[in-house]
């Protein structure tokens, strides 16, 4: 039996036949997914592209709506791009920033939660104590100080041009605790087991028992962690660009597209903010919707399918 017939006839895969929220959810994420992953080729306007943008347009209205232009179905911004084809480029960046974030958090996270799991002791205190520092400090003031600094030092227009990675640093780096803490207690449940212990006896090294034997079997509450923090990732990113600490407007994000319409909102320019607006919000519900029903199904302590 191939893989995709031992998944077909899997208990995640039959629970998730009979929960409609989750294929509505998956259904619509992996649209959200692709369109983004696809941008360059299924915008109707290139909004990298200056000589295609004439500030004439800015502010124009919807399609539907009086003064619209059916060339921009949403409107266009207060640069006068299409903004349909602005809030694609958007949520991409968004995708981007969340799941780098969240792989950057999962890989440092990960880490350490085995190293403080499997040699405990004062390694384990020590780690989980820089954890606890790390969980006090909020990731905005994180931010500002980050942003601050780097802007004095190198300029504005450097920050514009490395604010994609430093902004999946930034939020990878407040949230690895949540890895940390999750990967250690699966270890500490793992570790004096009847497998890892067969494993030292017949003289397999430490380092090949985190990794090949204890690793896999914290796996599962990770997956879930990682749906979850994602969206997590994706709405910092969205605050972050709303105070201005996030993508500049060159670059848009979703959040940086609702802040930079956010002050033509009660001008009539409702449209600019509106939209990317509805596309976070649902990008965020679907994602959550998805981990929920993840964390239900594969703690059977919770499921009641």
């Amino acid at each position: 039996m191939n893989t995709w017939q031992r998944f077909k006839n899997s208990y995640l895969f039959y629970n998730f036949k009979q929960d409609p929220i989750a294929i509505a959810s998956f259904g619509v994420l992996s649209i959200l997914v692709m369109i983004s992953i696809l941008a360059p080729v299924v915008v109707p306007h290139d909004t990298y592209d200056s000589a295609t943008i004439d500030i004439l347009d800015a502010e124009t209205p919807p399609a539907w709506m009086e003064n619209g232009n059916e060339n921009f179905l949403l409107g266009t911004d207060i640069q006068g791009r299409d903004l349909l084809s602005t809030m694609i480029f958007g949520l991409r960046v968004s995708l981007l920033i969340g799941v780098g974030a969240v792989l950057f958090q999962a890989f440092l996270g990960i880490l350490v939660g085995l190293l403080a799991g499997y040699v405990g002791g004062k390694l384990d205190a020590f780690l989980m104590r820089i954890a606890d520092i790390q969980f006090s400090i909020p990731y905005l003031i994180v931010a500002i100080f980050t942003s601050a600094i780097f802007k004095l030092a190198f300029g504005v227009g450097r920050w514009e041009e490395l604010a994609l990675p430093l902004l999946i640093i930034i939020i990878g780096m407040s949230e690895w605790p949540k890895y940390a803490r999750t990967v250690r207690a699966s270890v500490l449940g793992e570790k004096n087991k009847e497998y890892v212990e067969a494993a030292r006896v017949i003289g397999i090294s430490g380092w090949r028992i985190i990794f090949r034997h204890i690793l896999p079997n914290t796996l599962t509450p990770v997956l879930v962690l990682s749906t979850i923090q994602v969206a997590n990732a994706v709405m910092s990113e969205a605050a972050l660009s709303f105070l201005g600490l996030g993508m500049p407007i060159t670059k848009p994000s979703l959040g940086s597209l609702i802040r930079s319409g956010f002050e033509y909102i009660f001008s009539g320019s409702w449209w600019i903010t509106f939209f990317p607006g509805v596309l976070l919000v649902i990008f965020i519900l679907v994602v959550l919707l998805l981990g929920d029903w993840m964390r239900d199904v594969l703690n059977p302590k919770l499921y009641k399918g």
